[in-house]
């Protein structure tokens, strides 16, 4: 899935507005990781997410946004081979050694913030872990190369090397984004790509920047929910996210609390 959609330069002010929506959802983030637990449904880790978000006076971005048919929670919960996009049940529950990775979108005063990480339940095995580590350094590769005069390419590259040299994949499939006033925005930055190929980085350009990692292989599956992604083979895989904005002075993250 890819974005082809306009670019829209940021202001300073609507850069602030942001990082307040990005400071929400750092902390619903945040509430969930606290409430992750063995025995914990997924759709009471969903409850936490949205109880944070509207207490600050935000709504949650994912729900309602329109796909196959219109996404029904406020976070995705994709456990271990599930990629992204899993939908919260309160018939699904963790268990020790699982792996989860939760993401999550906060309107606040009309833009959005869109983070996610991936954090193992109980004692998860050295694979796991390494994994985790992997994805979750990628993703900073990667904001590292978000400056002006930089092209997309040079951050992707950046991830992919990155994520392969560990002997990782990046999915083909799946992309990072602009991201402001709507949830997609341009430009796509992929997990792949050429060291000087594409858009031109400006200052002002904000991006939602999301090393998706799988262990066996590139390749994907859409489960018959018709949201959820896994890999194709069954392997674990993990996914971290952060939005970021191009400034002068360098990458800008936004969701962090």
């Amino acid at each position: 899935m890819t974005w082809d959609r306009q670019i829209i330069l940021k202001t300073p002010q609507e850069i602030a507005i942001m990082r307040e929506a990005g400071r929400i959802n750092a902390l619903a983030l945040a509430a969930v990781r606290e409430a992750a637990r063995p025995g914990v449904t997924t759709a009471e880790l969903d409850a936490v997410a949205e109880a944070v978000i509207r207490s600050h006076g935000a709504t949650p971005a994912f729900k309602g946004y329109p796909g196959p048919y219109p996404y029904p929670a406020t976070i995705t919960v994709s456990i271990n081979d599930e990629l992204v996009h899993g939908i919260p049940s309160e018939k699904r529950r963790l268990h020790e050694g699982d792996i989860v990775s939760i993401d999550c979108g906060t309107i606040y005063k009309g833009f959005v913030g869109d983070s996610a990480f991936t954090m193992g339940i109980g004692e998860i095995s050295p694979e796991a872990q390494r994994l985790l580590a992997v994805t979750e350094r990628a993703l900073y590769v990667g904001i590292e190369h978000l400056r002006p005069g930089n092209r997309v390419g040079d951050v992707s590259a950046a991830i992919q090397r990155y994520v392969e040299r560990h002997g990782f994949h990046v999915t083909r499939e799946y992309t990072g984004h602009g991201v402001g006033r709507e949830m997609h925005e341009g430009p796509a930055v992929p997990n792949y790509g050429a060291p000087g190929r594409g858009v031109l980085l400006r200052a002002g350009m904000v991006v939602a920047l999301e090393p998706m990692v799988l262990i066996g292989t590139p390749k994907t599956r859409v489960l018959p929910d018709r949201w959820t992604v896994a890999s194709a083979d069954g392997s674990l895989t993990a996914h971290f996210e952060h939005t970021v904005a191009v400034t002068e002075d360098g990458p800008y993250i936004l969701t962090v609390v």
